[in-house]
């Protein structure tokens, strides 16, 4: 069997670790969404101290006010856990096979993320969320940038084409 026809093997080593850390901070995108579904008060003033530096500022802008707040953020919750999902399918599958089209998908699907999301914030006045942004999307970079290096490294191209 040609190296052009070979199967991938799934990864181990240096590749292992990194997709272990990606599957940790993956894991912890899909916990915070849940805490946003089943505990939307805890999200609520988590944000609350995040933008307002008080836990108990939404709230203040009385009852209905809050509780569309709370819904937002259970909403937002659901589609972390979903997208979370997603991704720790691409990092059990294609990733975990050394395939470039995974790293394509994770790393396209954080930045059509992260860009509007960061950009809004930001331009909403919101730059708490803006910084909370880059946490995570450090988070995810330093292993993406590892493993593009080392499927670069083998001469395999990591967009797939």
């Amino acid at each position: 069997m040609s190296d052009a026809t070979a199967v991938p093997r799934p990864s181990t080593g240096a590749s292992g670790f990194w997709l272990t850390w990606l599957a940790v901070v993956t894991v912890g995108v899909i916990a915070f969404g849940l805490l946003l579904v089943v505990a939307p008060g805890v999200g609520r003033q988590g944000f609350s101290l995040l933008v307002f530096s008080s836990a108990d500022r939404i709230s203040e802008f009385g009852s209905e006010a809050a509780s569309y707040i709370e819904l937002a953020h259970a909403v937002m919750g659901s589609v972390m856990i979903g997208w979370g999902t997603a991704l720790l399918l691409v990092l059990r599958g294609p990733m975990r096979r050394n395939l470039p089209e995974g790293l394509k998908i994770f790393g396209v699907s954080l930045l059509v993320w992260f860009i509007p999301d960061t950009t809004f914030s930001i331009a909403s006045g919101f730059w708490q969320n803006a910084i909370l942004n880059l946490v995570f999307a450090i988070l995810f970079l330093i292993p993406l940038t590892a493993l593009y290096r080392q499927t670069h490294e083998r001469g395999v191209s990591p967009g797939g084409d």
